[in-house]
């Protein structure tokens, strides 16, 4: 019984502690579930801290951009301050400018005080400029400063889109208006107005320093000491304000003018006529007074009115640039003074070269040679090397003005520049006429000795030294020679422009056969040498001859060629035809030809030349064409105005000797009969006779 109820409880607690277990697994299964869950939620929140975290990093950061910001709106508060404390006292500095101009509007007359009053009114004029130089500098600083700013936000993003864009207008804005309110002060407002016063006094003070009395009475000086300062300090002050152009043109222009009115009361109109041309025109007792006036007032304007013009420069604009600026400012003035001596003188010099006007160039140097010395002193250092460079080329000038002439007007004939076309009949131009003859004269002993020392001397200033190597006729020979060559290309050049070969030729038979002629048994012709004169003119008009045959004649001559008759031989009546067509043409082509020996060509009215030309013509033409004529006269019959050899030479005469007549005369043909007016075939032929024709000059 009683182990019945021990074994009961013993189950009871075993079915207790069973149902216990069950519990407890079941609770230990539900905490895991819990435990799962809540690793789950552990996972969730540390995913939303680290995008917490992520959140919170830009506020951080923008954090530390606002206080940067901060410092940066606090350093660009400073600049923006100065800025409206200098406007401020821009303003006041306006007020107190304006009444120094008031009283200087009141003072019309030149004295002391005005001058006086006129210093304290450049004086505020600098501290005017000095002002707006501070706030164009303040201005500057206040933008750098907001652009540091608007470069930090958009860069740091310390605030939206919207109010960066505005903050950028705004810098935008400032920097228009500081660079439109700063360029309305320079060059707009009373600053402007207060240059351009200055200005006006500047040429006002300028046109009273004027050259009175006697020239020989001066000292050197121009102006007061107070004036001369006033006029420097006003200087100063413009060229502070970018105004140096200005100061520089109207400081030139005045004293230009002043000294060049002074002396014009010494009466040089002959300064009004320098041209070559216009010299030229002057009576020669005129000219000779001229020159000697140029002389005595060349020597008074360098001595005198522009060495008190040079003092003037030096006092007034020596404290400009360090003094670079006033050397220039006075060649200015005085190359405008001597550019008028220079040209009258350049006019003589480079005017026709009639032998009495060497006298007078003479004189013209030896006033220079005496005036170098001084004129070097006043016209010193690198400003004054031009006209010191311009006054040594007028010396070379007048030294070698033959020689010189020599060269420009073969530089002239050489580059074609006399403008006009060549000849349209041939003849010998102008130029080439001129320039001959001008040669010839030169060449003759009153000529060629004094010529002959200007060159040498034109020598010296060239090389240096005296060459050892050639005495002074070859130095002119060498000039002259320079001239004739020109003339040779300048000839090439004009025959190179016919379109008509046979014109040309002709023109250069022409005109070298003129320059041989005129220039032999003369003196030039003695000083270039019979070699050379034959080699160069005489071989050219050969040459040039020889090819006006051929071209001219030798294609007429081609025209009577029998080898194309002789491939038809056999055949009479084909014979017949290339004959007849042969002739025909030649007449035709013969016909032109003298025609445009009448009417376009022109062979010079030289008759030993023309009797060489219609010779050598006559030979060329008349042989073949009789042997043609006589060896086909029987074909020859039908063909209309026909031709004899007879009358072939004599219109080849004809037109050689000058004679007039055209048409007409061509047009003169018999109506022959051509079995009775046949030419004996004895007469010299083409083939036995061909050479170029040589110019017999025996009688010449």
């Amino acid at each position: 019984m009683d182990l019945t109820n021990e074994d009961d409880q013993t189950f009871i607690k075993l079915q207790t502690s069973h149902s216990n277990l069950k519990t407890l697994l079941k609770t230990s299964t539900k905490i895991e579930s819990n435990y799962e869950k809540l690793d789950k939620k552990f996972e969730t929140i540390q995913e939303n801290l680290n995008m917490a975290s992520k959140r919170v990093a830009p506020l951080q950061s923008l954090s530390i951009a606002n206080r940067a910001l901060e410092t940066r709106i606090n350093r660009a508060i400073s600049p923006a301050l100065s800025l409206l404390q200098s406007f401020k006292h821009f303003e006041s500095l306006q007020k107190k400018l304006l009444r120094t101009a008031s009283k200087l509007s009141s003072e019309n007359k030149p004295t002391t005080k005005r001058l006086k009053n006129l210093i304290k009114y450049v004086d505020r004029v600098n501290k005017l400029h000095e002002s707006i130089s501070t706030i164009s500098g303040e201005c500057e600083s206040a933008v750098h400063k907001l652009q540091e700013v608007v470069e930090f936000l958009s860069r740091t993003k310390a605030t939206d889109h919207y109010r960066t864009e505005r903050l950028r207008e705004t810098l935008a804005t400032l920097k228009v208006v500081c660079e439109t309110e700063v360029d309305s002060m320079r060059f707009d407002g009373i600053l402007d107005e207060a240059l351009m016063n200055l200005q006006d006094e500047f040429e006002g003070l300028l046109q009273k320093l004027r050259h009175e009395g006697q020239f020989g009475d001066y000292d050197g000086c121009l102006g007061s000491d107070l004036e001369v300062e006033v006029l420097g300090r006003i200087c100063e002050t413009l060229a502070a304000n970018d105004c140096l152009d200005i100061c520089i043109d109207m400081f030139v222009k005045v004293r230009y003018r002043r000294a060049a009115k002074a002396l014009m009361r010494l009466n040089p109109d002959y300064l009004k006529i320098y041209t070559p041309e216009e010299i030229d025109e002057m009576e020669w007792e005129s000219l000779e007074t001229a020159i000697s006036l140029w002389i005595q007032h060349f020597d008074l304007a360098v001595k005198t009115v522009l060495v008190s013009e040079k003092n003037l420069s030096n006092r007034v604009l020596g404290n400009i640039m360090d003094g670079i600026i006033w050397p220039e400012c006075f060649i200015k003035i005085a190359d405008k003074i001597m550019a008028v001596f220079f040209r009258f003188g350049e006019g003589v010099a480079r005017s026709n070269k009639e032998p009495q006007k060497l006298f007078k160039l003479l004189d013209m140097f030896d006033s220079l040679e005496k005036l170098k010395s001084d004129f070097s002193g006043i016209f010193e250092g690198e400003a004054g090397a031009d006209i010191r460079s311009r006054f040594r080329e007028l010396e070379k000038l007048i030294v070698h003005a033959s020689s010189r002439v020599f060269w420009e007007f073969g530089l002239q004939i050489e580059g074609n520049q006399d403008g006009l076309p060549p000849p349209q009949d041939g003849s010998v131009p102008k130029l080439v006429r001129y320039a001959t003859n001008y040669l010839k004269n030169l060449a003759v002993d009153s000529y060629s000795a004094p010529m002959a020392r200007v060159l040498k001397t034109e020598q010296l200033w060239k090389n240096g030294i005296f060459s050892d190597t050639e005495n002074d006729q070859d130095l002119l020979k060498d000039a002259i020679l320079n001239v004739m060559e020109a003339i040779v290309r300048n000839i090439e050049y004009k025959k190179s422009r016919y379109n008509d070969k046979v014109l040309a030729q002709i023109f250069a038979m022409n005109t070298y056969w003129y320059i041989y002629m005129r220039a032999r048994n003369v003196e030039l012709g003695r000083l270039l040498g019979e070699t050379y004169m034959k080699k160069t003119y005489r071989r050219a008009a050969e040459e040039s001859a020889y090819m006006y045959q051929k071209q001219a004649w030798g294609s007429l001559v081609r025209l009577l060629n029998r080898e194309e008759i002789r491939g038809v031989n056999g055949n009479l009546e084909g014979v017949g035809g290339v004959v007849r067509g042969k002739m025909e043409s030649f007449l035709v082509g013969f016909d032109e030809m003298c025609q445009r020996h009448r009417g376009v060509y022109k062979i010079v009215s030289d008759a030993d030349l023309r009797e060489q030309i219609k010779s050598a013509t006559v030979r060329l033409v008349v042989p073949v064409y009789t042997e043609f004529f006589d060896v086909y006269s029987e074909f020859l019959i039908g063909v209309k105005s026909c031709l004899s050899p007879d009358s072939i030479e004599a219109l080849l005469g004809e037109i050689f000797e000058g004679g007039e007549g055209g048409k007409s005369n061509l047009a003169r043909r018999d109506s022959m009969n051509l079995m009775d007016r046949r030419v004996s075939v004895d007469r010299p032929r083409f083939g036995k006779d061909r050479r170029r024709p040589e110019f017999d000059d025996s009688d010449l």
